[in-house]
């Protein structure tokens, strides 16, 4: 360009110090006609070089938004997209569906880079791929007025919600909505734990899971996002039907948000693990859960961790309706209170000990004992028919409990209880 030269000065007292840019094979330089030098102060960041930078670590040099993104389209290949060129001066920006590729979405990240206009940017349909989003985040390093961004169905990949997650994790943005649409992004699990979300970060991702139809684990645990999400959450119960496992220990979740979760239970027919642990729900939001399940002919429930809530002896009777209907279900509790010590010892016996001694009296083994109760005779039944015959059997008296130790010893985790191993027991 014309001014890549600098000017000779007239006289002795009026040296002109070039500054010094970035010698790094990757830097991308982009530089266009600008109006005089403004120093700006850059906020002070580890790790903040990018490919994206404009200029060198002491100085930002205003230059027009629309030569800077028209220089970043003729170096990267591609054409402008007049839309933006209107409205990057604006504080909405909608770029959905305008087919810009990951060299397209570059150029859009490198004339943000300084923008301090827009702050909130659609980019859902763009095939920007996991180039595109690398671009994106590099960007937002840099600009931190950018505060609302969408970027679902851009075939992201696993690679690509990598590098969203390890962004996050690792630096501090001005970012608070990001939508991903996860349907497009492919993920079946996802850790956000000890991510800081707090209400609005939690309410948006709440929002683009609702018609998921991929993910099976999500871990928002120890983020601390309080009862208000919890409502979102329970929509995300009511309407989601692939999801699996759900964390949400450690969120200030009580019982208003334990209630709120309950109306999604209550017609959920995917989730099997639902974990609660470390959040000040006490009996009464520990009952508003077991009873959605209970509602719900269709509950999967498979584990319910409150383990930090102590429950009442009238609280274990309502559990044993609940284990009638869902007998597949555990609920994990801290203790009961009030009980009497016998009451005690009765829940707390070993029940493989009186399986044995039972097995004994009869001299027979305790494989005999077990297959004595399947119907076919086999080494193997199934967990829900296993823990039904136990509990209706009377020959070794076991309370629910009890049956649910058995079944931990013998569970393949495959939804099938197997006695063969048994065989090395001692009668």
């Amino acid at each position: 360009m014309d001014n890549d030269k600098p000017l000779q000065p007239e006289t002795e007292d009026e040296i002109e110090i070039e500054p010094v840019r970035q010698s790094s094979d990757k830097m991308l330089y982009c530089e266009a006609e600008s109006p005089p030098t403004v120093e700006k102060v850059k906020p002070a960041r580890e790790n903040s070089e990018t490919d994206l930078e404009i200029e060198d670590d002491e100085k930002f040099f205003t230059t027009g938004q629309k030569e800077l993104y028209l220089e970043a389209c003729k170096l990267m290949g591609v054409v402008p997209v007049s839309y933006f060129i209107r409205n990057m001066e604006e504080s909405y920006v909608n770029l959905n569906h305008h087919g810009l590729g990951p060299r397209g979405t570059k150029a859009i990240a490198i004339a943000l880079v300084s923008n301090m206009a827009v702050t909130k940017l659609e980019l859902e349909d763009n095939c920007i791929m996991e180039e595109g989003v690398l671009s994106l985040v590099e960007m937002l390093q840099e600009n931190y007025y950018l505060q609302e961004m969408n970027i679902s169905n851009n075939h992201l990949g696993l690679e690509g919600a990598r590098i969203i997650s390890d962004f996050f994790e690792r630096n501090s943005s001005s970012i608070w909505s990001l939508e991903l649409s996860a349907i497009n992004v492919g993920l079946t699990s996802l850790d956000l734990s000890w991510n800081n979300f707090h209400t609005r970060g939690a309410v948006a991702l709440c929002n683009g899971l609702r018609g998921n139809v991929t993910l099976t684990k999500l871990d928002l645990s120890m983020n601390g996002f309080g009862n208000e999400v919890a409502l979102a959450l329970g929509e995300v119960l009511r309407l989601n039907r692939c999801l699996v496992y759900l964390d949400i220990g450690g969120n200030d979740i009580g019982n208003e948000g334990a209630s709120k979760i309950s109306k999604g239970l209550e017609s959920n027919e995917s989730l099997r693990v639902l974990k609660l642990f470390l959040n000040p729900i006490n009996m009464d939001g520990a009952i508003l859960l077991i009873l959605a399940i209970k509602r719900n002919p269709k509950s999967r429930m498979e584990e319910l961790d409150i383990s930090n809530v102590l429950v009442s002896e009238q609280f274990m009777k309502t559990l044993d309706g609940v284990y009638a209907v869902h007998p597949q279900l555990d609920v994990v509790f801290k203790a009961v209170q009030g009980l009497s010590p016998k009451k005690t010892i009765f829940l707390l016996t070993n029940p493989m000990k009186l399986i044995q001694s039972y097995a004994d009296q009869h001299k027979i083994t305790i494989v005999d004992f077990f297959k004595s109760l399947n119907p076919t005779g086999t080494m193997k039944m199934s967990v829900d028919e296993f823990q039904k015959v136990m509990i209706e059997q009377n020959k070794v008296p076991l309370n629910q409990y009890q049956v649910r130790e058995v079944i931990k010893k013998l569970d393949e985790k495959t939804g099938m209880v197997n006695f063969s191993f048994l065989n090395t027991m001692k009668p």
